[in-house]
């Protein structure tokens, strides 16, 4: 971003050139994303998500973009293993459903409810609940 006395009047045209990216028909900003990105959006993309990404790309022609680091740090933020959580042996989980209290032992391999070992969470909260549920997600992880 440009900084000192004349940063507004240098950041004027920007500004104005992203404003107008409200003014642009679908068809242009579905035109625009199929340019940057070589393929065409997701069949359902809002337009929002449109404007966004046409005003992001703009930026990134002007200012240059993201950093290397910025890239790096990006791609390693990211992916399966990121959103899997990481519980340890020993540890305890709790909740509670239909006003009874659950506790389930995390172990090595698998975990321990009601005096049975299961595989997954997932199990365990289709159990208690009787419908498929994501444990990690019942369980509040």
């Amino acid at each position: 971003m440009v900084t000192g006395s004349d940063s507004s009047s240098s950041e004027q045209p920007v500004t104005s050139t992203i404003d107008g990216i409200r003014s642009l028909s679908r068809s242009d900003l579905l035109e625009r994303w199929t340019q940057h990105w070589g393929k065409e959006p997701p069949k359902y993309v809002s337009r929002r998500l449109l404007e966004l990404s046409a005003a992001w790309h703009l930026q990134c022609r002007m200012y240059g973009g993201p950093d290397r680091e910025l890239r790096r740090l990006l791609r390693g933020s990211g992916g399966a293993d990121a959103a899997k959580p990481s519980i340890k042996p020993g540890n305890r989980l709790v909740r509670e459903w239909n006003g009874r209290t659950h506790h389930v032992e995390v172990l090595d391999k698998g975990f321990r409810w009601n005096d049975r070992t299961y595989r997954s969470l997932s199990s365990i909260a289709k159990v208690i609940t009787g419908a498929h549920w994501s444990g990690p997600r019942f369980f509040g992880l």
